[in-house]
């Protein structure tokens, strides 16, 4: 069989670094490759993916304790009520033609004291507006403007689709940044970091190139307290990041939860095939 890992990537550990909670059982919806499983694994997580691929099935068992084959449109019928302390959505939800659904059976499958985790395009990401400018709205094989994004998202329609849908913030991040180009390679990297931090926070629509998400179903209390993690710059031209961790301090002087380690990433993380029509 012809392995298809046109996703394949470094995984999504911005993501990922959001985790509050201890190492559980986490269900990976549309696993890919099993590039998010692997990180999760790494981090003592015991993780079950979901795939509508055959090959990226076959890939992702290396890194999952099993992987199902499911069409995320039918929902998530194999898993018990509860049954998951952590379940990402990892550049999953733009693929859907309707979301809500599988937000819906998110809550329903996570554990009362459990975690979702969402990373969703910005599909105003400058590079993209530049585009929309010039008259362009082509699709492309992977991306923001991926053949099979069904819906389009910016940081701030991301936020009101998990509210709407029955889910608290715990915290959030974008990452992104400036175009420096190959001016980032010269210039002081606390420079660049903090420039693209600011900007970050006063612009993410403009600057973010994914929203992220820790989340909690509306109805259970959150044990940590809600936080807007700091920006994480990353280099917004292509493989223009440094990759060392950036350390945000605890929200809260009564949460036990130490600072954040958030690292940066350089493809769309953890993307693997998620619904028809394919790709992915």
């Amino acid at each position: 069989m012809e392995l298809d890992l046109r996703y394949r990537n470094g995984g999504n550990s911005d993501l990922l670094d959001l985790i509050d909670i201890r190492p559980g059982r986490a269900l990976d919806c549309g696993c890919g490759a099993g590039d998010n499983a692997r990180l999760l694994r790494a981090r003592g997580w015991r993780v079950t993916g979901v795939t509508i691929d055959p090959s990226e099935r076959v890939a992702a068992g290396v890194e999952c304790e099993r992987v199902e084959l499911a069409d995320l449109n039918d929902g998530l019928s194999f898993a018990p009520d509860g049954s998951y302390q952590l379940v990402l959505l990892s550049h999953i939800l733009e693929h859907l033609a309707e979301p809500a659904p599988l937000l819906a059976e998110a809550r329903r499958v996570v554990d009362p004291a459990g975690r979702i985790l969402v990373a969703l395009p910005n599909v105003l990401h400058y590079r993209q507006r530049a585009q929309f400018l010039l008259g362009r709205f082509e699709y492309t094989e992977t991306g923001l403007m991926d053949a099979t994004h069904l819906r389009f998202y910016t940081v701030d329609s991301a936020r009101r689709l998990l509210a709407d849908n029955g889910l608290r913030l715990v915290a959030h991040s974008t990452t992104g940044g400036l175009p420096w180009w190959r001016s980032r390679e010269v210039l002081p990297r606390g420079l660049t970091r903090g420039a693209d931090r600011r900007i970050l926070a006063r612009w993410p629509n403009m600057f973010a190139w994914q929203a992220l998400f820790l989340a909690t179903p509306a109805t259970t209390p959150a044990t940590a307290t809600p936080a807007t993690v700091a920006p994480l710059a990353v280099g917004a031209d292509a493989g223009g990041c440094d990759g060392a961790p950036v350390v945000v301090p605890a929200q809260s002087s009564g949460s036990s939860r130490g600072p954040a380690v958030i690292r940066s990433v350089h493809a769309e993380a953890g993307a693997g095939p998620r619904t028809p029509p394919r790709r992915p």
